[in-house]
């Protein structure tokens, strides 16, 4: 009889889908929260995802993901916000959150087996 093999390892990993998928839940959530006190908080959380998500996509290869994560950042920058308000921000909300979630499934890395 033979021998049960090990599943092979796949070939490739997504560290940015994590912060993307949280990002886009937080730019959902930010939706809610525009012209509120918590408005603050999720512009942090999106701002530091974005150059985390950028930070992968540049260890990727992804290079081309790395401005469009950058301008998300700058966007929803909390020391120096916009005064963004009404449908306009709230479109851009559901795009960033659009935006997360394709760099999250699409920026991938070769997987590193160290056995």
């Amino acid at each position: 009889m033979p021998t049960p093999s090990k599943p092979a390892p796949a070939g490739f990993q997504r560290n940015a889908f994590a912060p993307g998928v949280l990002a886009a839940i937080a730019c959902l959530a930010g939706v809610a929260l525009i012209g509120d006190e918590y408005e603050l908080f999720i512009r942090f959380v999106v701002a530091i995802f974005a150059l985390i998500v950028a930070w992968f996509a540049v260890q990727a290869g992804h290079w081309w993901w790395a401005p469009v994560m950058f301008a998300i950042g700058v966007l929803w920058n909390p020391l120096f916000p916009f005064p963004f308000t009404g449908p306009w921000w709230v479109a851009a909300h559901i795009a960033a959150a659009a935006v997360f979630i394709v760099a999250g499934s699409l920026i991938k890395s070769p997987f590193s087996a160290t056995e």
